[in-house]
């Protein structure tokens, strides 16, 4: 696939990049390489089967948690039983 300098400066413009006719010409060089990677992407085989998953994830556990005094106990400010945090507007 071959790119043209009336595409890059299309695709300058979207950008809203200025380009000098030497950039554009840099530019064109560099886009057509860069399809030519793309091309060569498609060449790699894809590889058939999934890997195997593994649960690596320890069995939950029922424990008792914190009481609600225990979980207050350090916060900086409480109201009525609940966390007290600033205001948002």
């Amino acid at each position: 696939m071959t790119v043209d300098e009336e595409e890059v400066r299309h695709i300058a413009s979207l950008a809203r990049v200025d380009l000098d006719e030497s950039e554009v010409d840099r530019f064109t060089e560099q886009f057509a390489d860069i399809l030519e990677y793309f091309e060569a992407l498609d060449e790699v085989p894809e590889t058939e089967g999934e890997p195997e998953l593994a649960n690596v994830m320890r069995p939950d556990e029922v424990r008792d948690g914190l009481t609600q005094e225990e979980a207050l106990q350090n916060a900086p400010e409480t109201e009525d039983g609940y966390f007290k945090g600033p205001k948002v507007s």
